[in-house]
């Protein structure tokens, strides 16, 4: 176990970039943990998603942008999605650069639905770093001080493997649901 410790301790800075770069929620709750216990320094590990969320969610808006041929050929079976996020953009405008963060199953389609249309770049990329900010930010200091809880959750999912498949079938699930209802074709009356 101590030996797991002192590799995240080593890694888990890059990883959690890596991570970090196309979403990392899960990784930036799992440093937030590691430093409430004193194996990783929280300022670091927020500065670090929080650059590399930035970065990732530029990059897809760029890639969007200038590489829409090779991007919409990798998108072919998101379509609907991607629709999905074009509505949301043209109701809530900028309000949904800065939410995209928090909605899991979209938020990397967002910077790419934004890249195809004509938002300028500059304001994308003012928007997005404010967006990866406050993320980092909630998800870094939420687990943090959360950190004693999600221990406690931790264990006994260890003592009870059966409810991690559980939950994460139900989160699944509802997601899926969402998604599909939500990008439903609907007949025109």
């Amino acid at each position: 176990m101590e030996e797991t410790f002192g590799n995240l301790a080593t890694y888990g800075y890059i990883g959690l970039f890596l991570y970090s770069l196309g979403g990392g929620f899960v990784a930036l709750i799992a440093a937030g943990v590691l430093s409430f216990m004193g194996k990783m320094d929280l300022t670091l590990s927020i500065l670090i998603a929080f650059v590399a969320n930035g970065l990732g969610d530029t990059m897809l808006f760029y890639m969007a942008r200038y590489q829409k041929a090779m991007m919409m050929e990798g998108l072919r079976k998101h379509r609907r999605k991607l629709a999905l996020s074009h509505m949301l953009m043209k109701k809530h405008g900028s309000w949904i650069i800065l939410f995209q963060k928090f909605v899991y199953g979209i938020k990397t389609l967002i910077p790419i639905a934004v890249g195809l249309t004509k938002y300028d770049f500059k304001k994308f990329t003012i928007l997005n770093f404010i967006s990866a900010g406050v993320w980092a930010l909630v998800f870094g200091l939420g687990s943090y001080y959360s950190g004693s809880f999600l221990m406690m959750v931790a264990e006994t999912i260890t003592q009870k493997p059966w409810i991690a498949p559980l939950v994460l079938v139900t989160f699944g699930g509802l997601l899926w649901l969402y998604l599909s209802s939500a990008t439903k074709k609907r007949k025109v009356k």
